[in-house]
């Protein structure tokens, strides 16, 4: 993998409906209206769970991507990780850690990925899509952490 990040997530929630929120086909699309994602294949609502795939159709920087992940680890209420099997990506794998605090719980969101494309790619990378990326997981988690 070549480009990585972490993102940290404080909630008032507590571990459990936050694990179980961050694993919700249907708050996932909720809180990436803005590319017009869908869920077209495999579990496309509902929670996903250990070994399952869906597949999704977004448009990111005017490109229609489609992108299948599966879940390759599941130790709930605790991590979970989804890994591109089919995509854009040459690699791409987010792990998705929980852990209880005083007040609530955390999410920490760490994503590795390697753009297609040898040299251009890893340009790209460091140009652009890493921020990108980071700021679609940064508001995907202050939706999982505050949102109804």
């Amino acid at each position: 993998m070549t480009a990585s990040f972490e993102c940290r997530t404080v909630s008032a929630l507590p571990v459990e409906q936050l694990f179980d929120r961050a694993r919700n086909i249907d708050l996932h699309l909720d809180s990436q209206k803005q590319a017009g994602e869908r869920a077209v294949k495999g579990v496309t609502s509902g929670l996903i769970g250990d070994g399952q795939d869906v597949t999704w159709r977004a448009t990111h920087f005017g490109i229609p991507l489609t992108m299948t992940s599966r879940i390759t680890a599941f130790d709930y209420p605790h991590s979970f990780t989804d890994e591109q099997v089919k995509g854009p990506f040459k690699a791409f794998r987010h792990v998705h850690d929980f852990a209880p605090t005083a007040t609530g719980s955390v999410m920490i969101d760490r994503v590795e990925f390697s753009a297609p494309l040898g040299f251009l790619g890893r340009a790209v990378e460091r140009l652009f899509l890493a921020r990108y990326l980071e700021r679609l997981i940064v508001r995907r988690g202050q939706f999982l952490a505050t949102c109804g």
